[in-house]
Formats: C-alpha cells, sequence, structure tokens
C-alpha cells in the first residue's frame, strides 16, 4: 500500500498542492513526483481553477532529493535509462513554469536542491521568515537538477548562482528576498493567511490576461526585444476579445470594482 505523499485541495479557485513527507522534511521520492505532476497536468486544464498554490507540510518545503534512494545499489538501469528517468521526474518543474495558471510557492521552511527547484519555478513565492534556500548539490557530490542552473542564473544572475552552487551555503528568507528569489517574506503565523489573500485575490481576477501575461515574460527570458513586440499584440488583442475586459472597461468608466468571471 503506498503512503500519502501529496495533499490536494481546491477552494474558491484556489487549488493548493501540498508536498507531504513531513518525516522526510517533504524530500521528493519518484512517488510524489508522479502524483504531483497527474494533479498539476489536472489543474492546469480545469477552467474553474485560477491560481495553484505548492506548499510543504511540516516544517519544510521541500529538503530536495531523498538521499536514502541516492544510496542504493545494484540497480541495472543503464545511464540512459536513469537519464531518461530524471527528465520525466524534473517535468514538475516545466510544469509549475509553464501552466497557464498563475503558480504560488509558499515556502514554509528548507527549500533545497530539488525543492529549491521547485520553488522557482513558480510565479511567485512567499516565504516564512523561517525559511532557508539553497542548493546542496556539492555536499552530495551532483551537479543540479529541476531547472535549478537556469532558474538561478535567470532569477539571482550567474555570480550568485555560481556562489549558490559552489559553496551550497543556505540563503535565509531575507537574503533570498533582497537577491530577488522570493517576492514577499512574512513571519511564519501569517504566512498561509498571506498566501491565501494572494491567491484569491489572482484567482478571481482576469484568468485569461494572466495566461499571456506569464506566457509573454517567460519568452521574454529566451528572445529579443523585436520578437516580444510582435507577440504583444496577438495576446494584447486577444484579451481584449474576452469578458474580462469588457467587465473592466465597464467598471472603470462606471467607477467600481470590476467582477471578472475568469473568461
Amino acid at each position: 500500500m503506498s503512503e500519502t505523499v501529496v495533499l490536494t485541495e481546491v477552494r474558491d479557485r484556489v487549488a493548493t498542492l501540498t508536498l507531504h513527507r513531513p518525516e522526510k522534511l517533504n524530500a521528493v521520492n519518484v512517488q510524489l513526483l508522479v502524483e504531483a505532476g497527474e494533479v498539476l497536468k489536472k489543474w492546469s486544464r480545469d477552467p474553474g481553477i485560477g491560481a495553484i498554490v505548492v506548499t510543504g507540510s511540516g516544517r519544510a518545503f521541500c529538503a530536495g532529493g531523498d538521499v536514502s534512494m541516492m544510496a542504493r545499489e545494484n540497480d541495472p538501469s543503464t545511464l540512459e535509462q536513469k537519464i531518461d528517468g530524471l527528465r520525466d521526474l524534473q517535468e514538475i518543474s516545466w510544469l509549475l513554469y509553464s501552466s497557464p495558471k498563475v503558480t504560488i510557492a509558499s515556502v514554509n521552511g528548507f527549500a533545497m536542491g530539488a525543492g529549491l527547484g521547485i520553488a522557482l519555478a513558480c510565479d511567485l513565492r512567499i516565504a516564512s521568515s523561517a525559511a532557508k534556500f539553497g542548493t546542496a548539490y556539492a555536499k552530495v557530490g551532483y551537479g543540479g537538477d529541476f531547472g535549478t542552473t537556469w532558474l538561478l542564473t535567470h532569477y539571482a544572475g550567474a555570480p550568485k548562482a555560481k556562489e549558490m552552487f559552489f559553496l551550497a551555503d543556505a540563503l535565509d528568507a531575507a537574503e533570498a528576498h533582497r537577491i530577488g528569489l522570493v517576492n514577499r517574506v512574512v513571519e511564519p503565523e501569517t504566512l498561509s493567511a498571506e498566501t491565501t489573500a494572494v491567491a484569491a485575490r489572482i484567482a478571481q481576477g482576469p484568468l485569461t490576461s494572466y495566461r499571456y501575461m506569464k506566457a509573454n515574460v517567460n519568452l521574454a527570458a529566451a528572445v529579443d526585444f523585436r520578437t516580444l513586440l510582435d507577440r504583444e499584440p496577438e495576446t494584447h488583442l486577444r484579451c481584449g476579445e474576452t469578458d474580462d475586459h469588457r467587465e473592466g472597461v465597464r467598471a472603470f468608466l462606471e467607477k467600481r470594482a470590476p467582477n471578472f468571471s475568469g473568461r
């Protein structure tokens, strides 16, 4: 009988995925990554969901890979099979990064290695002041996975990314915020309420607009200015065809708050 490794909840258009291996500081294993990936795929297609929150049970967000699994010997798989398997498992980072929904990491504690990658793959990060961030790979002789090399380089810059990889020192939440890895830092007792408030605000917003805002900002990391200028008219005018655009215009003219439907 398999253990329960992910908890899910959908309330008021906000979907919450909780990594649930608290005795292992939510270190990822195959079951957790497969189940989380299946849930994220389903939620990304669900028109009734407006925002996705990822968090962890207990005192950690995710401490990375399960080191006890790394020590296993006599694995008959070839190197190529192992590479293909890891590519499949780290798809969770791509699902969070590319989802048409806004994704929010509620970082309640340690976010190390793969956990750092999962947090950075989200669109927003709200951290407890008790949270810690680090790569940890150098401590076990690994090179980095779950998108950490790309994400850290883009968010913190190459010099800081190299320092974090080479030295493997953990950053506290204040330093992570200072270098741009975290959007907000709050006290541990208010983390859940703060995350819920942000997620609820987004979930009740113009979801089509958010979808294309996210896609364009992600694209900006890979293309030149001219390419974005050419793309923006397509996405801007697509949003102009939505009910939410029309409601936003009416609300502005009527000097009231808009009542978006997500359509």
